[in-house]
C-alpha cells in the first residue's frame, strides 16, 4: 500500500481570505501561530484578522526560535497552546516550518503553512531538515506535508531578498537532480510522475528569475514573484513528496550531498544561505556526471542571479574538500540518491572542475 500526500493551496494577495472555510473543512475550533520573529510580523496579524469574526480561537503566537534544530522541536512539543491547538499554523521559511511540521507529528495535528520567504519547498513538504545546535546537519524528519499551504506574494516580495535569492537556488536543483537520480532506474507510477514533473521546475526559474529578484529589491508584488513563489513552493515541493518514499528515494542527489558536506565545515565569513550553497552544488552535479553543456547553463545563470560559481564566493577552498567529502558520506544523497555507486576522487575533482569554470566566468 502506498499513501502520496499533497498540499491543497491557495495564492494571490487575498489568499488569507480563504481560511476560515478551509479551517472549517477540518473542524477546526482553535489555532496556534508559530513562526520567526520577522516573519510573524509580516502574517500573524493577516491571519488573526480572517478569523476575527469566526469563532476559532487563537490559543497563542510563539516565537518558534531561529532554527529548525531538536532543541526547538522539543521545546515546541512541551509548550501547551501548541499542544491543544486543532491546527498549528507555520509561518516562515523552512526552518520554522519544518519545525513545526516535526513537532506537530508528535500529536498527529493538522499544520497549516504560510511561507513568509520561497527560500525552499518546506512549506508542501513531508520531509523535514533538522540540525544540531552547533548548525551540523542532525539529519531528517518525515512528518505528513501541510494540509494546506496559504501563498500571499505580497508577504513575499516585501521579504529581504536574499531569501527569495536563494531560493531560486535551491530550486534550480530539482530537476537535474530528479533526473540524474532517476537515470538508472526503472521506475513505478509515483516516481515516473515526480520525474514527469520535476521537468516543470528550471524553466520558470530562468525565465522568470531575474526580473523576480529585480521586483523583490523593490518590495514589489508581480506575476515573476507569483511564478517564482509557486515553483519553489509548489512544483518543486509535489517533486519531492512523489520522489521521496519509503522504498525509493530520488529527491536529491550530488547538490544536496555537497550542501550537507559543506555544514560540517567551519569557517570564517558569513553565513551561507542553504540555496546559496546548494546553487553551486548543482554545479558539482553536472561535473560529475560529465554534463558539460548543462554545467555551463546553469552556472551561467548563476552568475546572472548573482548565485555563487565558485568555492571563494562560499569561504570555501581546496584545502576543505577531502573533509567536506567525509561528512557527505553520512547523508541521504550519498547513500541513496546515487545512480551509481559515488567515488571521493571524482567529487572532489569535480567540485575542482565546477570551481575552475566558474571562475572562468569573471
Amino acid at each position: 500500500m502506498r499513501t502520496i500526500q499533497m498540499s491543497d493551496y491557495t495564492v494571490g494577495e487575498d489568499a488569507f481570505d480563504a481560511i476560515p472555510a478551509t479551517l472549517a473543512s477540518y473542524g477546526a475550533t482553535s489555532v496556534v501561530i508559530v513562526g520567526g520573529t520577522r516573519a510573524l510580523a509580516a502574517a500573524a496579524d493577516g491571519i488573526k484578522e480572517a478569523l476575527a469574526d469566526t469563532d476559532i480561537e487563537v490559543l497563542d503566537t510563539i516565537v518558534y526560535g531561529t532554527d529548525a534544530t531538536q532543541s526547538n522541536v522539543d521545546r515546541l512539543i512541551a509548550t501547551p497552546a501548541f499542544a491543544e491547538a486543532d491546527v498549528a499554523f507555520a509561518v516562515g521559511g523552512g526552518k520554522a516550518i519544518d519545525t513545526v511540521k516535526t513537532a506537530a507529528k508528535e500529536f498527529d495535528k493538522t499544520v497549516f503553512s504560510v511561507p513568509t520567504i520561497c527560500s525552499n519547498c518546506s512549506a508542501a513538504t513531508a520531509i523535514a531538515v533538522i540540525y544540531n545546535d552547533d548548525g551540523s546537519l542532525k539529519g531528517y524528519a518525515y512528518p505528513p506535508c501541510p494540509a494546506h499551504i496559504f501563498i500571499n506574494p505580497r508577504i513575499i516580495a516585501e521579504a529581504p531578498e536574499e531569501y527569495f535569492w536563494a531560493g531560486v537556488g535551491d530550486a534550480l536543483s530539482k530537476q537535474p537532480e530528479v533526473e540524474w537520480a532517476t537515470s538508472t532506474r526503472e521506475l513505478g507510477h509515483t516516481a515516473g510522475l515526480g520525474l514527469a514533473l520535476a521537468h516543470t521546475c528550471t524553466e520558470p526559474l530562468m525565465t522568470w528569475g531575474v526580473q523576480g529578484l529585480a521586483d523583490v529589491r523593490e518590495n514589489r508584488s508581480s506575476e515573476a514573484v507569483r511564478q517564482i513563489a509557486l515553483d519553489i513552493v509548489i512544483n518543486t515541493g509535489y517533486v519531492s513528496n512523489l520522489t521521496n518514499q519509503p522504498d525509493f528515494y530520488y529527491n536529491s542527489t550530488l547538490a544536496h550531498a555537497f550542501y550537507n558536506g559543506s555544514t560540517g565545515i567551519h569557517r570564517a565569513g558569513r553565513t551561507h544561505l542553504h540555496g546559496e550553497v546548494v546553487s553551486f552544488g548543482v554545479l558539482v552535479m553536472f561535473a560529475y556526471a560529465g554534463n558539460q553543456a548543462e554545467l555551463e547553463r546553469y552556472a551561467r545563470f548563476n552568475k546572472q542571479m548573482g548565485l555563487p560559481v565558485t568555492l571563494a564566493e562560499l569561504d570555501l577552498d581546496e584545502s576543505h574538500l577531502e573533509a567536506l567529502t567525509a561528512f557527505t558520506h553520512e547523508t541521504n544523497e550519498w547513500k541513496q540518491g546515487n545512480p551509481e555507486p559515488f567515488e571521493d576522487s571524482r567529487f572532489i575533482d569535480a567540485i575542482k572542475a565546477a570551481d575552475a569554470f566558474g571562475r572562468s566566468l569573471s
